[in-house]
């Protein structure tokens, strides 16, 4: 089935939408699809497709989350506030309950705590309210001797370093967004959306799997006393639906930083372009030596989580292994529908590509259109 690819691009951008009307065309299932690519702090590509999809429309955006989250953390110890190397507990007392007193900001950030979920997993309330979550963290024995290993803090990694933030500066990691960087640039990617914005979101929906689709996923399904069922919330006596998750309105409101933002392409896109370069008049966010430190892989080896690979930078995922045409700096982060966004410091390019529907998961997150949309991208911007 075929469907309507709708938007602009720049001179040169024109094969970014045959990619992505090609993918599309492949497509039983309406994506929902946003793409927005920067070049230099210029807006290049704008495009969408969908029945009921502008490139106004917001949606959930799940793990891209913790890219603004981490962003905001960036700064923080871009500018002193934060310490890297000091322990978690200097700034959270509570937290070096059960062993965890040594962790540091570095390893929390690398998703070394071990501290990927609790026993019994949460309630939708609590997974909606990074304070609750992390009142909860606090008192957890971690899953793997915290900083000897990495695994996917899925739902609980910003309420972890969000609890830093908030006891230092008296400020949650949302409110520090939304006043440095959401409304500076007026961007559409909310931490907490607006109930005056409501009109303007579309909801997610589910993944349609082929019958093989379904034999794999049951093939790989895991246990609920496994690490990957805490990380995942599935050890919950109500296990978590991550569609219904996306869709409830206290989660949107609240925005909890890991997992709870709400936005479109053209928003994510803008906060990368922000990160690394000069946009709307304003220097960049970042300094080349903050990106430095904060795109590089700090835990080598397999996800206890995930299983993947050399996953994570610091609070953002690296990426040039998984898309060899990015510069070893890029940084950014996948989510759960599918979706993915990044900052190309080498290129100058920030990206961002947003899906309403589950795509069918793949073993890094992000659905695997992305390598031939952001290498379309790529290829544009080097011909510049």
């Amino acid at each position: 089935m075929s469907y309507e690819v709708r938007g602009t691009v720049e001179e040169g951008f024109e094969g970014v939408r045959e990619e992505l009307a090609d993918f599309l065309a492949g497509e039983e299932h309406e994506p929902g699809a946003q793409l927005t690519a920067y070049l230099d702090g210029r807006r290049v590509v704008d495009l969408w497709a969908g029945e009921d999809t502008t490139g106004d429309s917001l949606t959930s955006l799940f793990s891209i989350t913790k890219g603004a989250a981490h962003l905001v953390v960036a700064l923080l110890v871009q500018e002193g506030v934060l310490d890297l190397d000091r322990e978690v507990a200097a700034y959270w007392p509570e937290f070096a309950a059960e062993g965890k007193d040594r962790l540091t900001l570095r390893e929390l950030l690398a998703h070394q705590s071990g501290v990927v979920g609790v026993e019994g997993g949460f309630s939708i309330e609590e997974l909606a309210d990074d304070r609750l979550l992390a009142a909860r963290l606090a008192e957890q024995k971690p899953f793997w001797e915290p900083g000897t290993a990495y695994g996917y803090h899925a739902f609980v990694i910003g309420a972890l370093t969000g609890e830093v933030v908030r006891r230092v500066t008296g400020k949650s990691i949302q409110e520090l967004y939304e006043e440095r960087i959401r409304a500076p640039y007026g961007l559409d990617f909310h931490l907490g959306l607006p109930e005056a914005l409501e009109p303007h979101w579309l909801e997610v929906q589910p993944l349609v799997p082929t019958p093989e689709q379904i034999a794999l996923l049951r093939a790989n399904a895991f246990a609920r006393d496994s690490v990957k069922a805490v990380a995942f919330n599935q050890n919950a006596a109500s296990p978590t639906d991550v569609v219904a998750f996306g869709n409830t309105r206290a989660v949107r409101a609240l925005g909890p930083a890991s997992s709870g933002g709400v936005g479109n392409a053209r928003g994510v896109a803008g906060m990368y372009a922000a990160a690394i370069g000069a946009l709307d008049g304003r220097a960049a966010l970042l300094t080349p030596g903050t990106v430095a430190e904060f795109s590089r892989v700090h835990a080598a080896g397999p996800d206890l989580v995930t299983g993947s690979p050399d996953h994570f930078g610091l609070g953002f995922e690296f990426l040039a292994d998984r898309y060899p045409f990015l510069g070893r700096d890029a940084f950014g982060h996948s989510g759960a529908t599918g979706s993915l966004a990044f900052a190309d410091p080498a290129s100058g390019v920030a990206y961002a590509y947003t899906r309403r529907r589950f795509a069918f998961p793949s073993g890094d997150g992000a659905s695997p259109e992305n390598g031939r949309l952001a290498e379309s991208v790529l290829r544009a911007a080097g011909s510049r």
